[in-house]
């Protein structure tokens, strides 16, 4: 075995483990943040069923973004969603056989990644010429967009100027799956990639990246609105109050 494939194989388990046990504590800490006042963003949901219809929407449409900027809001939709083609498209290299509704995904994955690459630059162009966004940005908001794009860019070249050995590397990837490592091609854009993925992946815990998860543990969006109805007793403090005054 090569010292690349090697190199590469430890790099990658090492990326993943940070990146699950890394977003496994954050979520288990925002789980266990109290939430002690009743803050839904109005007009807000009353009843559950309209608190999943609510997160919905944000997931899928970004319905609080488009209210506030609508630039913000084409450039953000359009680069998550390129990005969901690409993963889609890249599940072929994880499985085999390969399902037949990944073909057409797989097809236009080129597009995707430009797609991806649209919104990236609209997003960092936001970072640069508003003056109000520009003040509040940090260095580590551009490193983010730039790492971003080095890996869209990269993608797009393994596609356009320097075809990879996809049937080799799928190779390697069932490789790394089922602990039986198979030769990387030693292909510079490939190489690059792979790099950038598994940095995006061990910073991805500690960065601002981490909104996915952390928009369903918003109190502003998960939160009915109902205090005249319901008391709202945050967890940890119902075994401080009196049994008579306990929620419910």
């Amino acid at each position: 075995m090569s010292p690349l494939t090697v190199t590469y194989a430890l790099l990658l388990y090492a990326a993943t483990l940070v990146f699950v046990v890394g977003i496994a504590r954050k979520i288990v800490v925002y789980a266990r943040t109290p939430a002690p006042l009743k803050i839904p963003t109005t007009p807000a949901p009353t009843t559950a069923g309209g608190v999943v219809l609510r997160i919905t929407r944000e997931v899928v449409f970004f319905e609080s973004l488009f209210k506030a900027n609508k630039w913000t809001w084409l450039f953000g939709w359009v680069f998550h969603f390129g990005l969901l083609l690409v993963l889609t498209g890249h599940l072929r290299y994880f499985i085999e056989p390969v399902w037949w509704w990944l073909n057409p995904v797989q097809a236009i994955g080129l597009y995707a990644g430009l797609a991806m690459l649209v919104g990236l630059f609209g997003l960092w162009a936001r970072r640069i010429l508003v003056d109000r966004v520009r003040y509040i940005s940090a260095p580590s908001d551009h490193l983010m967009l730039l790492l971003l794009i080095g890996i869209a860019v990269s993608g797009v070249a393994m596609r356009t100027v320097s075809p990879t050995d996809i049937v080799m590397l799928k190779a390697f990837v069932l490789g790394l799956i089922y602990f039986d490592w198979q030769p990387l091609p030693a292909d510079g854009f490939l190489l690059l990639h792979l790099g950038l993925v598994a940095l995006l992946m061990i910073v991805f815990p500690i960065s601002k990246l981490l909104h996915a998860p952390g928009l369903f543990f918003s109190p502003t969006r998960n939160q009915i609105d109902n205090p005249r109805e319901r008391r709202h007793t945050a967890p940890w403090a119902i075994a401080l109050e009196p049994s008579e005054h306990k929620e419910g």
